[in-house]
């Protein structure tokens, strides 16, 4: 079976996400013979929202292994039910889920390692995918997974908000504190002390690993010990106090917020209440249906020394310890992200968006030679320079990502941070002891997940 280059991707809101014991064992991996021709009938879990881009690849996957029937569960995966279904020997051949749980399943030997695989088929992981995807799957010299997607945040401004306060783009630059809250000064209104436009949205919880990391902190060790408590970390946390601070406070900021028709006709940015936002890829995808009622931009997130910078996320597939047909899960895998599936899910996507007049803003695969190409082939000048513009941003930024870290705790890690900044933020603690408190937490579900 012909290889090249094997990522995914996914639009987060339409397109489909396909989808106690001791650590370092790895004694499933000799289970497997990922060289056996894939055949027989492979149990698929944690697929839904199947959309023509999922459509496509599926169909190519399937094309390429039609000794095998697949038995595909368009259910999400659940991370309790999925502790259950092993324990009861309901074993799925394939489960995709967020990269963040991949190394708390590795770590317990709940999944198997997949280096075997990949050799079997010829994939070099680390020359096909970028750097930082990998990384988020790789724990105790192995990778646990077939990543996919790469979402990269970058800042997307209303430029007809700035351009009414007289803000430019320049000035809204995460590296420059003094001057991102002069023009958040500028651009922000309220009424009665309710915010009711936003210089700057930073998505303080949902994005809170990207202002961690940037600011020079770290989430986990190499050895993926959970490191809240880093003194360095308390940067990326005051920076973001200090910009709440300045739009009404951190409860007003998250309640203003939180009444966001994201999704609809009257988004933050068709209805003016953002000048400039933290957002993922993905979001411009919701915001072409009315781009000519807006003026858009896009502008790169930087870090403390003024670089731009980015974080790796998405899902990736897991072949769960007894899955019945590893071999037939591995080689489904890899075609389900290989470059000819990709071509199939691109030349989809590009009659969809012929059909629906849409704007093709690309296909974040994880894996840069296949953005390359599929860059090439399919994303074409819109009409629309603002928002072209905002295309090209994002694949600018892709090229900076770095992982959130590898860690068994991982998803803790998370739950943890953002406990640590809604308190800090709501001045209920001070950004060292909302860290020093989470750090303990995120402790306990490390050492609970690495016990032996």
């Amino acid at each position: 079976m012909r290889r090249t280059s094997f990522a995914a991707v996914s639009l987060a809101a339409a397109s489909v996400v396909l989808a106690g014991c001791g650590s370092g064992g790895h004694e499933h991996a000799g289970d497997a013979d990922f060289t056996a021709d894939p055949e027989g009938t492979l149990a698929a879990w944690g697929f839904e929202n199947v959309d023509d881009v999922a459509t496509s690849r599926l169909d190519y996957a399937a094309s390429q292994l039609d000794g095998a029937d697949i038995d595909l569960d368009a259910t999400a995966f659940d991370a309790q039910k999925f502790t259950t279904r092993l324990a009861s020997g309901d074993v799925p051949d394939v489960v995709q889920m967020d990269r963040r749980y991949v190394t708390t399943y590795a770590a317990q030997d709940l999944i198997m390692p997949l280096d075997a695989c990949f050799e079997a088929h010829d994939v070099d992981a680390r020359s096909h995918w970028y750097e930082a995807v990998v990384d988020d799957v790789t724990y105790d010299n192995s990778i646990w997974a077939v990543p996919q997607f790469y979402q990269p945040p970058a800042i997307l401004l209303n430029k007809a908000v700035l351009d009414e306060a007289g803000v430019t783009p320049e000035e809204i630059d995460t590296s420059q504190p003094d001057v991102l809250l002069a023009a958040i000064e500028k651009i922000y209104q309220e009424s009665g002390g309710v915010p009711t436009r936003l210089g700057f949205d930073p998505v303080a919880t949902g994005q809170s690993g990207l202002w961690i990391l940037a600011m020079g902190g770290q989430l986990n060790d190499e050895d993926g010990a959970p490191t809240l408590d880093d003194p360095a970390n308390a940067a990326g946390v005051e920076m973001l106090k200090q910009i709440t601070d300045a739009q009404g406070g951190f409860a007003a900021v998250k309640s203003f917020t939180d009444s966001f028709d994201t999704f609809g006709d009257d988004n933050q940015y068709v209805a003016g209440q953002v000048g400039a936002q933290v957002n993922a890829q993905w979001y411009p995808n919701v915001l072409s249906p009315y781009v000519d009622q807006l003026d858009l931009e896009a502008v790169p997130f930087r870090d403390a020394d003024g670089e731009p910078f980015s974080v790796a996320s998405g899902t990736a597939f897991v072949i769960p310890a007894g899955a019945k047909n590893p071999a037939a899960a591995c080689a489904w895998m890899l075609e389900l992200t290989s470059d000819e599936a990709w071509d199939a899910a691109g030349k989809a996507r590009a009659e969809t968006r012929e059909q629906d007049g849409g704007i093709n803003t690309g296909l974040f695969t994880g894996s840069p030679d296949a953005d390359g190409r599929l860059r090439e082939e399919y994303v074409v000048d819109s009409g629309n320079a603002g928002f072209d513009q905002v295309i090209s941003t994002y694949y600018d930024v892709v090229d900076y990502g770095e992982s959130f870290g590898s860690s068994p705790a991982g998803q803790e890690i998370q739950n943890e941070l953002n406990n640590a900044i809604t308190a800090a933020l709501l001045g209920d603690k001070s950004p060292e002891d909302a860290l020093a408190d989470a750090q303990q937490a995120a402790m306990r579900a490390y050492e609970k997940a690495t016990a032996g």
